[in-house]
């Protein structure tokens, strides 16, 4: 049987601590909350009273509910008002020698046969243990921000924490209503392990002016759907707490240069620019403290929708290929009211674009989404060809043929001799230099990439690539042509990746590495990054759902561009391409699709 947990302590009470000590009222549990100072206390007092006022306010606690949750909340100065409690959690700032001194007063003052468990999200939970001459009753219980919503709590075992402890903290947990992963004492645990490492690289995208703060985040949030964009989620975490986890995993987790901090992290931090709690982070704030962004002199100035100058006029599109994201774009255009011509290699391909096109059309129709004269004007707009000739008097070209850099370069030489001088043309790839294929014609100013992504129709988002020989006038096209499409457009430079894969399939890999180590199950590495970071699919859903060739493919590319030891592609990712086991497609990747 689990041991009963009638009282508990909480040790710190900032905003961590604060939704701790919540989340333990919560359900029932009467919680000793302790602080330094008189002040603290009552700073935590009001993080908590604000939380569950708010929960009234929105009709997700009764007022009954919140008194009796107060009620159960002992508020005190200095760590002996701990003595009687079953457990005791610190959530103070990331500093060992903090933590070690802690839990060495903790060991002191607390009863022999209570647990001490600390929240830390990054330190070594060994090395806090090692403070006390219990450790075999310290373990890690990590929750997540902020801790009365976030669903997941990583549970930490050194090698030395006794099982009847493990065993007693996962029953704690389910108590709660959380779900708990159970790991080993490692840097980072699962999800900042994942996480830093995607977001450091974000950072070092902005300090290197490959694309600005806005793009990054609107990339990453309407390209893979996440809560938050990277930089916005750094604000949230703070800089500093992000420099502190980053300079301990870089220097506990095998000194891997992705987890070296950024300098640029470094210098905003000596600078007070710690994000949301300093009112100036990445973005600006309305006041310390509040979720709000203020425009700032970084803030792009928008246009108002006017065609800014030099912008050259798009009505006639062509869009070239016959597979999925070519049927998707030449929809997306069709329907914005371009005048569109469709080539393929043939009338039987076609037809069969065609086809599709009216296939999706006809469920946007049965769906709500279209009217049935709206679907009739945008067939009537499309004109199928089987010849490049046809090109001739539009005003920009979409290739979306296969991803072959060989295929694409004999593509765009041919409509360099076929298309009109100022035509803009672009190329749909996703991994491959548009320098290369710029250079295939005698125009490469004229000459972008515009990555859609799938499905064309849904996905808001596209990625504008500029080489270093494209044009301000064609950029500012390009631009133009995205928001009269009503998609987000995101400018970036010519690099592996672009913006999304770039920051997305290191994340992946990095996945793929800690499941190749034994360090987690892939259950739980998908549920610590669905719970714990908000994010829509585990990264072993997503790398089934995407197809492990493709993101071998994509990594490889990555690893070649940049030569960073930490983007080589996982073994283990190889030997299951090899083994032909690619993901949903192949009905076996990560998991067994066969059996579903």
């Amino acid at each position: 049987m689990a041991r009963e947990f009638t009282s508990v302590g909480v040790v710190g009470l900032g905003t961590m601590g604060a939704g701790i000590v919540e989340v333990f009222a919560r359900n029932g549990i009467d919680v000793v909350a302790v602080e330094i100072s008189a002040a603290a206390v009552e700073r935590g007092r009001a993080t908590l009273t604000g939380s569950t006022d708010r929960a009234v306010a929105k009709g997700k606690l009764a007022e009954a509910d919140r008194d009796a949750l107060l009620a159960r909340v002992d508020w005190q100065v200095g760590l002996d008002a701990l003595h009687s409690v079953d457990l005791v959690i610190e959530a103070v700032p990331e500093q060992l020698d903090l933590k070690q001194r802690i839990f060495a007063e903790l060991d002191r003052v607390c009863k022999p046969e209570a647990i001490l468990a600390t929240n830390t999200s990054s330190l070594s939970v060994t090395e806090i243990s090692v403070a006390t001459t219990r450790p075999n009753q310290v373990i890690g219980i990590h929750f997540f921000n902020p801790a009365p919503v976030m669903k997941l709590v990583e549970v930490v075992r050194t090698v030395v924490t006794s099982a009847d402890v493990v065993a007693d903290v996962e029953a704690l947990c389910e108590r709660l209503g959380k779900v708990d992963v159970t790991i080993s004492d490692r840097a980072g645990f699962i999800a900042n392990a994942l996480l830093f490492g995607y977001l450091n690289h974000a950072v070092s995208m902005l300090e290197s002016r490959y694309a600005t703060r806005e793009d990054i985040d609107a990339a990453m949030k309407l390209g893979c759907g996440l809560p938050m964009g990277p930089l916005a989620l750094m604000d949230l975490i703070g800089l500093d707490t992000a420099y502190e986890i980053l300079d301990t995993m870089y220097r506990r987790g095998g000194r891997d240069r992705r987890h070296a901090p950024v300098p640029l992290i470094k210098q905003m931090v000596t600078a007070g620019l710690l994000g949301r709690k300093s009112g100036r982070g990445f973005y600006t704030y309305e006041r310390p403290g509040s979720p709000v962004v203020v425009p700032d002199e970084h803030t792009p100035v928008t246009t108002g929708g006017a065609l800014a100058d030099g912008t050259r006029a798009i009505a006639k599109v062509g869009i070239v290929g016959s597979g999925t994201m070519a049927t998707g774009i030449i929809e997306v255009f069709a329907k914005a009211g371009y005048e569109v011509i469709s080539v393929t290699r043939g009338a039987e391909k076609s037809a069969k674009v065609c086809e599709a096109v009216k296939t999706s059309l006809n469920k946007g129709v049965v769906r709500g989404k279209l009217s049935e004269e709206d679907r009739d004007a945008a067939l009537g707009r499309v004109t199928w060809s089987a010849t490049l000739d046809h090109l001739a008097d539009v005003d920009l070209v979409v290739e979306a043929v296969v991803e072959e850099l060989s295929v694409k370069k004999a593509l765009f030489a041919s409509l360099d001799e076929i298309c009109k001088p100022g035509v803009v043309l672009a190329t749909t790839t996703s991994s491959l230099p548009v320098i290369d294929v710029a250079m295939a014609t005698q125009r490469p100013a004229d000459v972008i990439g515009l990555h859609f992504f799938n499905p064309a129709p849904i996905m808001p988002l596209v990625e504008i690539v500029q080489t270093i020989r494209t044009s301000a006038e064609t950029s500012a096209t390009a631009r133009a042509v995205c928001a009269a499409l009503g998609k987000t457009g995101v400018v970036c430079g010519d690099r592996s990746g672009f913006i999304v894969n770039a920051l997305l399939f290191p994340y992946l890999n990095d996945a793929v590495k800690m499941l190749e180590a034994s360090y987690s199950t892939a259950d739980d590495i998908d549920y610590a990054m669905k719970l714990g970071c908000g994010y829509p699919m585990g990264p072993f859903e997503l790398l089934d759902v995407v197809g492990l060739d493709v993101s071998l493919a994509i990594q490889r590319e990555l690893y070649l561009e940049l030569r960073e030891p930490g983007f080589a592609p996982a073994p283990l990712l190889e030997h299951l391409v090899t083994a032909g086991y690619l993901g949903r497609k192949s009905g076996r990747g990560f998991r067994d699709h066969t059996k579903r």
